[in-house]
């Protein structure tokens, strides 16, 4: 639908601002402390009030709370969804409001900047980075107390209203009872010490078969390979060789010594004949001549 349109484009823009903020927000606690497991992380707000208060409105504009960017964009996008008769749209988009409160409003502020104190040597982040969270911090701010101006700059003209008391009573209640339970379930939510999978998952387990495939299965086939070359191939090889070379040797160039040898000693035998006297030619020639006129008078 159009409202539906609506919502998602708005939607996107606020989500830029405010997931921005909360990742310079984190980033900062990293870049400050050096540390970015929840599990060494806590008593950050008695040196870090302002990365505090400008990491809580990130969290609020993603929660949805009234007054910030998220709620005048997501509403619209669940109102567009309940107006089509989508209950099952309906409820993901509650449960995924309240799981994001949960974990993004409640949970990583909690333990990144109270619960328990670290004594972590803190203290606020360079200028810049404040001035930068606080630009994004006003902006979502500015778009939950006045949408309007980013409504007029979405593809389909609006007809909805954020501020009503249905909007307000029902996004507050989810948030109020997503904060109880995380009050009631605090223990349970306590970070572990563990390592978050992340895309180095997969070469490190692809590493792990390819070693096994490489160790076992083809060394097996690069042995059995190797042990049928040295035991059968490599001997029929050496033999045939062998069988080669004495024919090579008593056969091939027995023959062609052989023929140069007959050459040399039929040279020899013409070499003789070659006197370099002439009356020896000119006789030579005289018995020819006489000799032809026998054969043809014959």
């Amino acid at each position: 639908t159009e409202m539906a349109v609506n919502g998602a484009s708005s939607h996107a823009f606020a989500h830029i601002l405010y997931k921005a903020l909360l990742f310079m927000g984190a980033g900062a606690v990293i870049h400050v402390t050096g540390r970015r497991k929840l599990t060494e992380l806590g008593g950050l707000y008695r040196t870090m009030p302002l990365t505090v208060a400008l990491y809580m409105v990130g969290a609020f504009a993603i929660s949805a709370f009234p007054f910030f960017s998220g709620f005048v964009t997501k509403s619209m996008v669940v109102a567009a969804a309940g107006q089509d008769h989508r209950a099952l749209v309906v409820l993901a988009l509650t449960m995924a409001s309240s799981g994001t409160f949960l974990h993004t409003g409640l949970k990583l502020p909690y333990y990144m900047f109270f619960g328990m104190d670290r004594k972590l040597e803190a203290r606020e982040p360079p200028p810049n980075m404040l001035v930068a969270m606080g630009m994004a911090a006003v902006l979502c701010i500015a778009i939950g107390v006045f949408p309007q101006p980013l409504y007029a700059l979405l593809p389909h003209p609006v007809d909805f209203e954020p501020y009503t008391g249905v909007h307000i009573t029902e996004s507050l209640g989810i948030l109020m009872f997503t904060a109880l339970g995380f009050v009631l379930f605090l223990r349970a939510l306590d970070p572990e010490n563990t390592i978050s999978i992340d895309t180095d998952w997969f070469y490190r387990k692809g590493a792990r078969h390819f070693m096994w495939l490489a160790e076992k299965p083809l060394a097996r086939y690069e042995k059995a390979v190797s042990d049928v070359s040295e035991t059968a191939v490599l001997p029929f090889l050496h033999g045939t060789a062998r069988a080669g070379l004495r024919i090579d040797l008593n056969g091939v160039d027995a023959v062609v010594n052989g023929v140069a040898r007959s050459i040399l000693r039929g040279g020899g035998a013409l070499r003789k004949l070659q006197t370099g006297v002439v009356t020896h030619y000119a006789l030579a020639m005289i018995v020819g001549v006489i000799a032809a006129i026998a054969v043809f008078a014959v």
